[in-house]
């Protein structure tokens, strides 16, 4: 655990004796448009890990070890990217006055694809890695965002978790899923589009980071444009409009700089039927320049967003309702009415110092957070599912009987299906009428505080050689419960399971009214202290760097209701259990010439498991997931650029093998060892990514530019997992002896399986054209295939095999019938042709622009997810299920987004 830290250390001794004499580049960067000085643009050498900032004046100065060949790359926000060839021959290289241009796609990041619980699993919102990419100039990576994104792929196959997303410094992913949640931010584009981006495991000068890349979002307002902007948007997806103002004061002469931005989101329903959308976003910022070297930054932000969900559909209600089709609404009062919602409502609060020398500089921050994260569902007690489409209500229930196929009913079922398909709010309350609930309408809701403090450093011991560290802790408290918002009508809930008949919570009140909690009740506490330190070091033809990280986790969980079920394991504070891990990695970067040059990563780093795969059943009791391990990645990339005049871009092969992962889910099972509602955990689970990618831009003419980008991957199950099901209550009164028991059902048979994690491969031609004065146009068409649904572990263990009225394999599961059975079939494969455009005018200082965009022009029907269903736990069972071939607990999909629009106006002055 020492040596990477000893051997980084021993380089830094050792290097500082190679410093010489070094050269510098100069200039002063300017809008072309304005004239004014662009503040903060990035200035580097490609290939090399050297850069600068622009300052208050737009200008720059950029050390450079060695004379030689190189290529001088310009970065800003809101500008196109300027890159120039430069000769350094002697210690000082003034360039002058460098101008850039406006960037007229800067509006285009407002049209990148919202994620929203409309089209995949509540667990998998934020799994989508596109939301990384805002901030990067990658061709390839920039497709995938803004054009692969819409039919959610994730780069190399890689769940968000695997990146970082940064607020000044400090990580935002979450404790719970690891993963970053992109709406505590959302609706700030003008207040967030300063960001720094890393790509995969390259090397940043904020963080140790992951191996899908790291973004940081940097609010302080000395970086933003001065001046006031207002936009409006209009679109058809997720929301129909959205107001923003954003003002910006510009450094006084008192030191002092402030920003404050609102906006305002909102839809009766999105795309998808009946998913309302209501949001609204504040932010400010003030920073106080002390001197040339010292500066305070606060940051308060609150986005809150409330969502109607949706849910994927099995193909037999696709066919009857469509790809906008969503069962969790109905019509109450002339008014839509969505029985699950999603509301987050977490504001943040940070204070940062920063310290800039010529050497050295230190970000130190602090942030607290706190809000809510609640999910709104209907509960049934001993009364019929309200779901429209609850199997028993369809067509294929009555053609798959056991008893014989009844033409006769499923028509009646398809005709009631067709005349009411969407959930029948007067006869909740109907059912209601008498006192005690039936039907109850609550919220599962985690309220989190959450403190992190954090320091990052960057020193440049000599002109070859830099050092960055960093040291963050964060703590959370999470209070989860369940909270009654409608009763419908109704007196009160009696808070008592169903199945068993046992006490939700013996030490309170039974009988349950509005607005109290019930059902289950938990603290979960959480720490995490890490480190890290990196050394890069630079010579004319090649770079390198190496870094790793130390990092120790805690989790813990407190019961506060005493649940009947768990007697023995529900009230009170459980075990505490602590990981301990660690990460190292390096990169290499060789320039073959100015124009050419080969890079390589690699890394090996474990990562204790999310919080939400640590605990078997926390609504309920304290168990942990037996001899539960750190996860283990290890990494490797290689990479060709080319830089030619004309024609740019990058060839990638990657390499990523997942070890020793842990999973835990929930549903209802029909196996061969019972039938309940189970959290079925998967231990020793490993996954493999492997893959290239390619993107290539060309510049056919000043006004008229090409690309051509191609992802092709293989993202695999490399191992056959252990199952165990832990069984709740339902039909097993056995269990009341030993309730906290788990059935192994030993190793599932997945291995090769492919994962579900997108299309795995993707190909884009794009042309654009860029005219002189100002507008221009462009066009992407796409190709995404390989894509494949989750599928059922439970369903590759031996207990598929099993009757559960024998206990002995059915006669006809034989290895070859299971395996035709159970063989995996891709989603389809699809074509996307998106268009945008945009125009923008300069009149007295003020800018007007305008931004188009329309996706999937020809409306093509596509599925972007989905996952088999576990119902069908043992193999007579499926295998009478699929007689018909419109299976009753057929997989279940999302539908992407047909044709549609998006079109921002901005006014800035």
């Amino acid at each position: 655990m020492r040596f990477p830290f000893v051997a980084l250390f021993f380089l830094i001794w050792q290097c500082t004796v190679w410093a010489q004499t070094s050269h510098s580049i100069e200039g002063e960067i300017l809008s072309l448009r304005s004239k004014l000085s662009i503040v903060n643009a990035k200035v580097s050498l490609e290939g090399l890990m050297i850069s600068s900032n622009s300052n208050d004046k737009g200008r720059f100065a950029l050390s450079v070890p060695d004379a030689g060949e190189y290529i001088l790359s310009i970065e800003a926000t809101g500008y196109i990217v300027k890159r120039l060839p430069v000769s350094v021959t002697k210690e000082r290289l003034d360039l002058g006055t460098l101008l850039l241009d406006q960037d007229l796609q800067i509006e285009q990041s407002d049209n990148l694809i919202s994620l929203s619980d409309s089209e995949l699993l509540d667990d998998e919102v934020s799994s989508n890695s596109s939301g990384l990419l805002r901030a990067t100039r990658d061709l390839f990576l920039n497709r995938a965002a803004f054009d692969f994104g819409q039919a959610f792929f994730r780069v190399r196959g890689y769940d968000s978790q695997n990146g970082t997303v940064l607020l000044n410094g400090i990580s935002m992913n979450k404790f719970y899923d690891g993963r970053p949640q992109w709406n505590n931010w959302g609706g700030m584009n003008d207040v967030t589009r300063n960001q720094q981006f890393t790509n995969g495991l390259e090397a940043s000068d904020y963080t140790f980071g992951g191996i899908l890349g790291n973004t940081n979002i940097d609010t302080r307002p000395s970086g933003l444009r001065p001046g006031t902007r207002l936009s409006s948007s209009f679109s058809n997806r997720t929301y129909a409009g959205r107001l923003m103002a954003t003002y910006t004061s510009g450094v006084q002469k008192n030191g002092l700089v402030y920003s404050v931005s609102g906006s305002r989101r909102w839809a009766k329903q999105g795309y998808i039927d009946g998913t309302l959308y209501d949001a609204f976003s504040l932010f400010g910022a003030i920073e106080y320049q002390i001197n040339e070297q010292h500066s305070l930054n606060a940051t308060a932000l609150w986005a809150s967003n409330r969502r109607g969900r949706s849910s994927a559909i099995t193909e037999e209600v696709f066919e009857l309702a469509g790809k906008k089709y969503n069962p969790y609404w109905g019509e109450q009062d002339d008014k839509i009415r969505n029985s699950r919602e999603r509301k987050i409502a977490e504001p943040i609060f940070m204070l940062n110092h920063y310290f800039n020398s010529e050497k050295f500089s230190l970000n130190t921050g602090m942030a607290y957070q706190f809000g809510t994260n609640s999910r709104s569902r209907l509960g049934y007690y001993k009364a019929p599912n309200p779901d429209p489409t609850y199997y028993r209500y369809l067509p294929s229930f009555y053609i798959n009987s056991p008893v014989g196929a009844n033409f006769i009913s499923a028509n009646t079922a398809k005709e009631g299906f067709l005349n009411s398909p969407q959930m029948d709010w007067n006869q909740i309350y109907t059912a209601n009428s008498n006192g005690q609930a039936a039907y109850v309408l609550y919220d599962d809701v985690a309220d989190d505080t959450q403190i992190s403090v954090n320091t990052i450093g960057n020193l440049i011991l000599t002109d070859r050689l830099l050092v960055d560290f960093g040291f963050t802790y964060k703590t959370m408290n999470s209070e989860n419960y369940a909270r009654i918002n409608d009763l419908f009508g109704a007196d009160f809930h009696l808070d008592i399971d169903p199945f068993s008949e046992t006490l939700n919570d013996n030490t309170g009140q039974v009988e349950k009214t509005e607005g109290d909690i019930f059902n289950y009740k938990y603290l979960m506490d959480a720490d995490q202290f890490e480190t890290f330190a990196q050394l890069r070091y630079n010579q004319e033809k090649w770079s390198a760097f190496i870094g790793g990280k130390y990092m120790t986790t805690g989790y813990q969980r407190e019961g506060l209701f005493g649940n009947d079920r768990y007697p023995n394991n529900s009230l009170g504070k459980g075990e505490t259990i602590s990981f301990s891990t660690y990460g190292v990695k390096s990169g290499f970067t060789y320039k073959v010439t100015e124009r050419h040059w080969l890079s390589a990563h690699g890394a090996y780093m474990n990562r204790p498991p999310v919080l939400q795969n640590v605990f078997i059943n926390p609504r309920e009791n304290n168990s942990i997931v037996p001899n539960i391990q750190s996860e283990t990645n290890s990494t490797l990339d290689l990479n060709y650029y080319l830089r030619l005049p004309k024609l740019t871009g990058r060839l990638t092969g990657f390499y990523t093998r997942f070890q020793n992962t842990t999973d835990v889910n929930f549903f209802f099972v029909d196996a061969g060892v019972g039938s309940d509602f189970v959290q079925e955990v998967l231990t020793g689970l490993d996954k493999l990514h492997m893959g290239t990618e390619l993107g290539l831009e060309y510049q056919l003419s000043s006004a008229v530019k090409l690309t051509a980008v191609a992802a092709v991957g293989k993202y695999v199950y490399a191992s056959d997992p252990n199952v165990a099901i832990n069984f709740d209550t339902a039909g097993r009164e056995e269990d009341l002896i030993n309730l906290e028991g788990a059935v192994n059902l030993g190793v599932a048979k997945v291995k090769n399986y492919k994962l579900a994690q997108g299309p795995q491969q993707a190909y884009a031609i794009g042309i654009e054209y860029r005219d002189p004065k100002y507008w221009w146009v462009g066009a992407t068409t796409n190709y995404l295939s390989n894509n494949y649904a989750n599928i059922s572990t439970l369903t590759r263990t031996r207990s598929f095999y099993l009757d559960p009225e024998t206990n002995q394999p059915f006669p006809e599961a034989t290895e070859e019938n299971v395996s035709n059975a159970l063989a995996q079939e891709p989603l389809d494969n699809f074509y996307l042709l998106n268009l945008v455009g945009g125009k923008s005018w300069l009149r007295k200082g003020k800018y007007i622009s305008v931004f188009a965009s329309v996706n999937n022009l020809f409306d093509a029907v596509y599925r972007t997810g989905g996952y088999e269903q576990s119902r069908n736990g043992n193999y007579g069972q499926f295998k009478q299920d699929n007689l018909s071939g419109t299976p009753s607990f057929a997989p279940k999909y999302w539908y992407g987004y047909g044709r549609t629009y998006f079109l921002n106006l901005a006014y800035s002055f």
